[in-house]
């Protein structure tokens, strides 16, 4: 271990010991951790059998009857939670309230699952411009930093975008959504024999991962793969 690495971890030690935190979610002492570790194994992961295409569940990990009828433009789907109680309360700590615990957190938990991977680069869903002002920051790209530095790939920041603004997905009825979305991202970069790692907080109806995914093979992706933090199972 480098000398940087001792101090770093010295550091840790230091301030777990002269800060101590409480568990976010249920207030008991939790060291230098966000979760205690009964509220950490208490946390709603996804099962393994799930669709390999947009990770809901299915016996045997099997293709959904969904995707078998119409494949999504996006290649396979990752996710490491459902998207219930108390891991909501996380995400939206994080997307809401600015809580960049629980980016890290987070992230952390996502590039666990990622390591396999070997994507060319990251992309975190962008934002709408709007909704970025709004907000302040883009919480993909908060659990996107993180699993970009595991995978040792580039993130891609710039060159990809939402050329518009759209009305909020989870406003909409499930069969609006895609057309809500539709021709929403632009691509500025070829992207020819590359595979994609996309990056987003959560997955409900896919809609916006799939536009994604069309703009990006449009500009040469070979592969296009999601890495989502939670799944939610039910619209």
């Amino acid at each position: 271990m480098s000398i940087a690495a001792d101090l770093k971890k010295a550091w840790r030690n230091t301030a777990a010991a002269l800060l101590p935190q409480d568990c976010f979610l249920c207030a008991a002492a939790s060291g230098d951790n966000l979760l205690c570790p009964a509220c950490s194994a208490g946390l709603p992961y996804l099962s393994a059998e799930r669709c390999p295409l947009c990770a809901l569940p299915t016996p045997g990990a099997a293709v959904c009857g969904a995707c078998l009828k119409q494949a999504p433009h996006f290649d396979a789907t990752q996710a490491v939670f459902r998207y219930e109680f108390p891991l909501d309360r996380l995400i939206q700590s994080l997307k809401y309230a600015h809580r960049l615990a629980s980016a890290n957190f987070l992230g952390r938990a996502l590039a666990q699952l990622a390591a396999p991977l070997r994507p060319d680069l990251v992309l975190p869903v962008p934002l709408a411009p709007a909704r970025l002002a709004e907000r302040g920051f883009n919480q993909a790209l908060e659990l996107a930093r993180p699993l970009a530095r595991a995978l040792g790939v580039p993130l891609e920041l710039s060159r990809i975008h939402r050329r518009r603004d759209t009305a909020p997905q989870a406003s909409l009825p499930w069969k609006e959504r895609k057309r809500n979305i539709r021709r929403a991202f632009e691509c500025e970069i070829d992207l020819t024999g590359k595979t994609v790692l996309v990056v987003d907080d959560v997955m409900t109806t896919g809609a916006t991962l799939d536009e994604l995914a069309r703009t990006l093979k449009a500009h040469g992706a070979t592969r296009v793969e999601n890495s989502v933090l939670a799944r939610a199972l039910k619209d």
